[in-house]
């Protein structure tokens, strides 16, 4: 019953606000959706109305900036380039594109349990000129912009193309990898209609047995705690219901919104391994249409994996890929996924990859378990041990496993 407005606000916090701080996990404070480092370098505007400032949306406030303005009729979803460390270079365009899938499938979720009814215009040819209207002053270091229209809004008009930010002139010396996949990301421009945001929740899905209601999932979704500052994950070796596996598996095959998008989805092939899953052989398995398929029986699998992963168990580093029931990957055949998409697809498969892995990440949370997303495996190695072809590319993999009470607080942000 309350008003379109109030109900956007309650889904952006939902979507972006801050849930807990966990002393000692050296990575703070810890949001509904994962991000690098907790870097969240995505971020979120809202309109001001007609002539008015664009409204950053600051989640430690549950606020707006600026003073209050006409309803809001639109939301931006877009990516700030240089609050990822220099020194992970090219991969910066990655993980902001994957990343912004992450947002996407958690604001549609807020919108969805607010009932906001929403559409989706991904970036086109003069998505460059709004970048300047957001009122950044570094708009050359923004990816191009999502812009989500709430229904009776009328959609936001792009500045004249002589606005487009560009980078500073010495970009290309100094930081040339910055230079080139901001190119790069110029040209993700997509041609599609604004397409609804219909659902990020698979159909018919049942009650949690182990978390209440969708507050408390959001809460409970993690990465994998350590202890005592430790970075990495930890987990326990244990058996774990199918449902596990079933719940993973339907959120895995929800299309996220948009023509380009869905295309990029559906291209992805989603293999697992599993152990320790009730009613399901050791091994590896192929994720389709909401179930999962045995490809070839291994119990050796996930040690093979652990072996191939780039930040093994040290004296300050927790690994539990080994001990993990359920460790997904999703890759795409880059030329077929070109031929279809041209350039655009580069972008769209990694926010299909980033929608794919939250809806994982929840899943996760509803079975009681932690799902991690990574990227540092080793990729032939990984492609062998998957049973993958070699021009199968590993887009994202997902960690999910049971996890250790560390006996760390959790301090709770949400009030």
């Amino acid at each position: 019953a309350e008003p379109v407005e109030d109900r956007l606000g309650r889904a952006l916090v939902t979507a972006f606000g801050p849930q807990r701080r966990e002393p000692e996990n050296p990575y703070n404070d810890h949001r509904p959706y994962a991000s690098p480092r907790c870097l969240f370098p995505v971020h979120a505007f809202v309109d001001g109305g007609a002539g008015m400032p664009w409204r950053l949306l600051e989640p430690d406030r549950h606020a707006l900036t600026g003073a209050p303005a006409a309803p809001a009729r639109n939301v931006v979803l877009t990516g700030r380039y240089t609050t990822v460390p220099p020194a992970y270079q090219w991969f910066r365009g990655s993980l902001i594109a994957i990343e912004l899938g992450f947002v996407l499938r958690a604001l549609s979720l807020g919108l969805e349990l607010f009932d906001v009814p929403a559409r989706l215009r991904l970036p086109g040819r003069d998505a460059h000129g709004l970048l300047p209207a957001l009122g950044l002053e570094d708009a050359w270091a923004w990816s191009l912009p999502f812009v989500v229209e709430l229904d009776d809004g009328g959609g936001v008009q792009a500045r004249e193309a002589d606005s487009v930010p560009a980078p500073p002139a010495h970009l290309a010396r100094t930081d040339p990898a910055l230079a080139e996949l901001i190119r790069v990301n110029r040209e993700q421009t997509y041609d599609g209609a604004p397409a609804p945001l219909t659902t990020a929740v698979p159909a018919g899905l049942g009650p949690s047995a182990t978390v209440p209601d969708w507050a408390e999932l959001l809460w409970r979704r993690h990465s994998g705690r350590m202890p005592r500052a430790l970075h990495g994950m930890s987990g326990r070796r244990r058996k774990v219901p199918a449902e596990a596996l079933d719940s993973a598996a339907r959120w895995l095959s929800v299309p996220p919104p948009g023509r380009e998008l869905a295309i990029a989805f559906e291209a992805l092939t989603v293999t697992a391994v599993v152990q320790g899953v009730a009613g399901q052989a050791d091994g590896v398995h192929r994720l389709r249409d909401g179930a999962a398929r045995l490809l070839r029986a291994d119990t050796t699998a996930p040690e093979r994996l652990e072996e191939q992963y780039g930040y093994g168990v040290s004296p300050v580093n927790g690994c539990g890929i080994r001990d993990a029931p359920l460790t997904v990957f999703l890759s795409v055949r880059t030329r077929e996924l070109f031929e279809r998409l041209g350039t655009a697809g580069w972008g769209a498969v990694q926010h299909a990859a980033g929608w794919a892995a939250h809806g994982l990440c929840l899943s996760a949370a509803a079975s009681g378990l932690f799902a991690r997303p990574v990227r540092a495996f080793k990729e032939i190695p990984t492609q062998r041990v998957l049973g993958l072809d070699p021009d199968e590319m590993i887009v994202l993999s997902v960690v999910v496993g049971v996890p250790q009470d560390t006996g760390g607080a959790l301090l709770d942000l949400r009030l």
